[in-house]
């Protein structure tokens, strides 16, 4: 665990490295990037040549630009005039719950229809892959349009956008959600199906245990590895799905942050939102490490 933390630092200097030299390399004079389409006067430009040391050796100036990172100043951005760190912690909570929200309608959904469906008759698993497929093939954004023509402009059962209340949050969670079900549950019946072919499901099934019961107590957590190995990926996907979801369903959050700011060319909020994602993949992989472990015993020897 020392070694993967010490790995997980490295990429978040990495991330923070890359991001700082792409700003150095951009075409143009540094301030300039900096200003981008906000207010242009000369106080503004001193204080981003204070602020960032470009009065300075470039060495000094990343070695002042990872001396903040550490002590949490993400820096301003100064076209809002706000800082980067008060920007973000305003809309990583409607993000954080989004994604959350779907990565519990994916697993859940995919834990139901592997279990379902695991060793069960041709025509049932193939109507499974037939639905993960088309889930899978499908863009979130697309998904998203389709739940809102049915369920929000014909049924009227859910809002057409906004962030209020529990119910604004079913049919975005839904959108991200369902490509995640889609692989998922592929992953998750390979392997019940490969586990329940081995010789501890026969001694169990001997031994008289139901396949139900089988299936639940030992065969899903031999079906979890290659399941969790994929956590990853998803968090990818949920993190990039999250701004063109919050955008189609009129919801506030990083992605709304993150599409202005690329738009606007607001850099420092760009930076930031680059540093949380690596931050959030780092954490992910930790905690990954942490439940093989968990699930299986023999990786802790």
């Amino acid at each position: 665990m020392i070694r993967r933390l010490g790995a997980g630092l490295a990429v978040l200097w990495a991330a923070a490295t890359t991001s700082y030299v792409a700003l150095l390399l951009a075409p143009g004079d540094t301030v300039d990037i900096l200003v981008g389409d906000g207010p242009d006067t000369p106080e503004i430009r001193a204080r981003i040549v204070a602020e960032w040391g470009l009065d300075r050796p470039e060495i000094v100036q990343y070695v002042a630009y990872l001396w903040r990172l550490l002590h949490g100043d993400l820096g301003r951005s100064y076209q809002l005039q706000r800082g980067v760190g008060e920007i973000l912690a305003t809309q990583v909570g409607p993000t954080a719950q989004l994604t959350l929200a779907a990565a519990a309608a994916g697993v859940a959904l995919a834990g139901i229809i592997a279990v379902v469906t695991a060793g069960r008759g041709r025509w049932l698993r193939g109507a499974a892959s037939a639905a993960e497929l088309v889930s899978v093939s499908v863009p979130p954004f697309l998904i998203g349009i389709v739940l809102l023509s049915v369920f929000s402009f014909t049924l009227g059962w859910f809002p057409v956008s906004g962030a209020q209340g529990p119910a604004a949050l079913v049919l975005p969670a839904l959108a991200l959600g369902l490509p995640i079900a889609g692989v998922l549950g592929q992953v998750l019946r390979g392997g019940l199906e490969r586990a329940l072919e081995q010789p501890f499901a026969v001694t169990a099934r001997a031994r008289g245990l139901t396949e139900r019961a089988l299936v639940a107590r030992h065969a899903l957590r031999h079906a979890l590895i290659p399941a969790v190995t994929l956590a990853g990926w998803f968090t990818g996907t949920l993190l990039g799905g999250a701004v063109i979801t919050e955008i189609l369903f009129g919801r506030p959050g990083l992605g709304q942050v993150a599409m202005q700011a690329v738009t606007g060319r607001d850099m420092p909020v760009v930076m930031a939102v680059v540093l949380l994602s690596a931050i959030v993949y780092v954490t992910i992989s930790t905690l990954l490490d942490l439940a093989y472990r968990a699930i299986d015993p023999r990786i802790r020897g």
